[in-house]
């Protein structure tokens, strides 16, 4: 976790990041920048579109967060383990992650 002042995501101002890594408590995901769309949302909710997936960060202080993703420099998100979503760090601070596949229209 991360200390007061520090962003519980990684990034990477000194190299082009290619892909964004997702770790949840039962599985990983690669997403490829190359697929990223657009992100929004506020400083308690975030949501990534990537043109196959969904991310949903919800916490605290995320405004940076979606600095970081406008200039695509996150390497990684990581989702909280249960002991650490009630540990109050009074900085930024991921509570929830969740990647969601997005559904293609049949009709197309």
């Amino acid at each position: 976790m991360a200390s007061v002042g520090e962003k519980p995501w990684g990034v990477d101002t000194e190299v082009r990041v290619h892909g964004l890594r997702i770790v949840l408590l039962k599985r990983v995901y690669v997403l490829p920048w190359a697929q990223f769309l657009y992100a929004e949302g506020t400083s308690e909710e975030v949501r990534a579109v990537f043109s196959t997936h969904d991310v949903f960060v919800k916490g605290t202080a995320l405004d940076h967060l979606l600095e970081d993703f406008a200039a695509q420099r996150i390497t990684v998100l990581k989702e909280p383990a249960r002991a650490e979503k009630f540990i109050s760090s009074g900085g930024p601070r991921i509570a929830q992650l969740e990647v969601r596949r997005v559904e293609q229209d049949a009709s197309e």
